[in-house]
Parts: C-alpha cells; sequence; structure tokens
C-alpha cells in the first residue's frame, strides 16, 4: 500500500513539473510572439535561448582556471547525475497499463540522453581522479 501512495505521489510530482515546465515554456513563448507583434515564432525563440545557453556555456568552461577545474567537474557529475533521473523517467514505461508506453522519440532520446549522460559522469570521474592525482606527493 505504501509503494502504491509512494508511486502516485512520484506521478503527482512528475505531471506538475512537467506541466510547470511546459507552462513556462509556453509563456515565454508566446510572450516573444506578443512583444514582437508575430514576427517571432515561439520556436525560433526557444532555439534562439539554446543557442545562447551553448556559447554561454563554452565561454564559462573555457575561461576556468586549473585549480577550479576539479570542482567543477565535480559540478558537472552532480548536474549529470539529474540528467540521468530525467533520462529513467522519459525511458520508463508503465508496463501494467498496455498501450500507454508514451511517444517513442521521447523514449528514444530518453534513452541516447542516459547513455551520454552515464558515459560523461564515468568520464568526469576519470578526470577529477587524474586531475587529484597530480597534487599527490610522488614517493
Amino acid at each position: 500500500m505504501a509503494n502504491e501512495a509512494s508511486k502516485q505521489f512520484v506521478d503527482a510530482v512528475t505531471a506538475a513539473a512537467q506541466n510547470y515546465a511546459d507552462t513556462l515554456s509556453a509563456a515565454a513563448g508566446s510572450a516573444a510572439h506578443a512583444a514582437s507583434g508575430g514576427a517571432i515564432d515561439p520556436f525560433v525563440f526557444r532555439l534562439a535561448i539554446f543557442v545562447m545557453a551553448v556559447f554561454v556555456g563554452y565561454y564559462v568552461v573555457w575561461s576556468v582556471t586549473p585549480a577550479l577545474h576539479t570542482p567543477l567537474m565535480s559540478v558537472t557529475n552532480a548536474i549529470s547525475s539529474v540528467i540521468v533521473v530525467g533520462a529513467l523517467l522519459s525511458v520508463g514505461v508503465d508496463a501494467s497499463t498496455p498501450g500507454d508506453d508514451g511517444p517513442l522519440w521521447a523514449r528514444i532520446f530518453g534513452f541516447i540522453a542516459l547513455i551520454l549522460a552515464c558515459v560523461n559522469i564515468f568520464g568526469g570521474f576519470l578526470v577529477t581522479e587524474r586531475m587529484l592525482s597530480m597534487y599527490k606527493k610522488k614517493g
């Protein structure tokens, strides 16, 4: 009984988070569309945000000093672990309800995200271990 209640709670929280994210992205796209008098498509607005995030991330990561590399890798591993949780939610299907597995493309992208995040976490731990071994005394 407790397992069913916890499953219902997780389902409710997941649905609420997805609804909140959908509402925010729809509101931002609609606001840009309305502010520009219909000249900016919401997809273009979201794509522009993604492109800006890529550039900001690139310049932030490459401007980090070597002394801060190990803490940055630790934070990256933590972010990747959150991505793993989201990918597992995307890939996971409810086998008790036949035919209600969700969109196939969502499960495929979720599986790809799961694999890439796991590789990122593993590589991050290897790099962190190598960086920390550089500070150890030899001998």
